[in-house]
């Protein structure tokens, strides 16, 4: 798997792990170095470049790259936050190879320049820019220069991916040997511009030791059961989707995105004065009245159960909720049934495991726990923690977050996803997925994915009717047929 996310860190362990186990820090500079010079040469026509470098080893790759790009043929002006003589280490190394001139860094470095290489500082940056660095950057800002970043956009976090006052607005980002959760977390992601991920010769061995916890959301994190040639609808799991009397297409919605997904059966269960309603939908999902819920419960085969799409708030739908999770089933609690929990979510928490999904947008994230703070991964791995349950906050970066500290971002959700109905769609594919055996972290993980695919595939205009209906295609790609 190369979908695997480092902290910052985490990534300084990796680069002492590779230098211990025999690779030079000067070889992995040079290595950064050439990957960006060739990032640059990749996107741009031989031109003039400004090359920013800081007073770390951020600084050292922008020296490495600056050498071998005026080696072939560019025009290099190479300025420096701080005195040559203060680098030390392996960036004090890549500067002594340097024969050009070193500017002292200013605004006026960017005359007459055609790209801007921004290595001023690295993931590790805690603070917002000020100074100098703040005003070039502001400069490449209103100059709307076409800039390509080290390791990240200098004043991104690498671990939060919050922009700490600005950041330059980058074409591309050039990191090292694994991403971090800055460049795929919301608002630092869209500062990046693409990111590319370079070798630099750290063995992938050194994962061993870091066990790394995140990873950016995609199937190198999970795999979806199979399709047996003898395989039968009873094998494939019994969605039960729990629905209202009102809002009766929320239930509809995730019924049909569970039977898409592929769960055998799926039964819709509704108060008696909806069920009509509810039967002149798709003729393959089986309704049934909601009452008595113990009955409904009893069939021990209806094994993932969804509750809260359009289902009302209030105590009874929290007392069902209760029901289903004191009945063992694995349950997927969005919406009203979430909301329902808002005065006491302790109640709701002390019911839940691991096997189970909470999906919470944040408005309803800050129902159940608080106001925010922290990164939003942050958020979901304490909400994971404190509830107990698997915990999915919905948004442009959703996360996914194990109670164990396990975590998914999902980054390539298309805008058009935010439409009344869809969050009732995701919620259908989780227990569809669960059904079918999936451990309830991967199918939400996965879930997710898919879920941001399929409004790819649809695009502007997307309505949450037309996301099971892409599904088949997505779910054909993914596969290879």
């Amino acid at each position: 798997m190369v979908n695997e996310l480092l902290t910052v860190s985490q990534m300084y362990q990796a680069d002492r792990l590779a230098m211990a186990a025999g690779v030079p820090g000067e070889r992995l500079m040079e290595a950064a170095g050439w990957a960006v010079a060739r990032e640059v040469r990749r996107r741009f026509p031989k031109g003039r470049v400004a090359i920013l470098c800081g007073p770390g080893n951020n600084g050292g790759d922008g020296f490495v790259a600056a050498r071998l790009l005026e080696r072939d043929g560019w025009a290099v002006r190479l300025a420096l936050l701080g005195r040559p003589e203060a680098l030390k280490g392996d960036a004090a190394v890549m500067a002594s190879r340097w024969r050009g001139a070193v500017e002292t860094l200013s605004p006026g470095c960017l005359d007459r320049c055609d790209v801007v290489v921004d290595a001023l500082f690295g993931a590790g940056l805690a603070r917002g820019l000020d100074g100098i660095a703040k005003a070039v950057i502001e400069e490449t800002l209103r100059r709307r220069l076409p800039v390509i970043a080290v390791d990240v956009p200098s004043g991104v976090h690498g671990d939060s991916g919050q922009v700490l006052g600005l950041a330059p607005d980058c074409v591309a980002t050039i990191t090292f040997f694994r991403k971090k959760p800055g460049h795929c977390l919301v608002p630092g992601r869209a500062k990046c511009g693409e990111v590319v991920v370079a070798d630099i010769g750290i063995p992938a061995s050194v994962l061993d030791e870091i066990q790394p916890s995140l990873a950016e959301n995609g199937p190198g994190v999970w795999r979806l059961p199979a399709l047996a040639p003898d395989g039968h609808k009873y094998a494939r799991g019994h969605v039960l989707v729990v629905g209202g009397g009102a809002m009766t297409g929320a239930a509809r919605l995730a019924a049909r995105a569970a039977r898409r997904i592929g769960a055998g059966l799926v039964t819709i269960a509704a108060p008696a004065e909806a069920l009509v309603t509810y039967r002149a939908g798709d003729p393959g999902a089986i309704v049934i009245d909601a009452e008595p819920f113990d009955a409904v419960l009893a069939d021990t085969r209806r094994n993932a159960v969804v509750i809260g799409p359009g289902g009302g708030v209030g105590e009874g739908l929290a007392d069902r909720t209760l029901a289903a999770l004191a009945a063992g089933r694995a349950c997927v609690v969005d919406a009203d049934a979430l909301t329902s929990f808002s005065e006491d979510p302790d109640r709701l928490f002390k019911a839940l495991s691991a096997s189970c999904v909470l999906t919470p947008h944040d408005g309803e994230f800050t129902r159940l726990f608080g106001a925010a703070t922290g990164s939003r991964l942050e958020r979901a791995q304490e909400g994971a923690r404190r509830s107990g349950a698997v915990l999915l906050l919905k948004g442009p970066d959703t996360v996914v977050a194990h109670p164990d500290g396990r975590a998914t971002i999902t980054t390539d959700a298309s805008p058009a996803l935010a439409t009344a109905g869809s969050g009732d769609v995701l919620a259908g594919l989780i227990a569809g997925l669960i059904a079918q055996g999936m451990p309830a972290y991967e199918a939400a993980s996965a879930a997710a994915w898919l879920h941001g695919q399929a409004g790819a595939a649809v695009g502007p205009g997307l309505i949450s009717e037309d996301l099971s209906e892409a599904l088949p295609r997505v779910l054909r790609r993914l596969r290879g047929d």
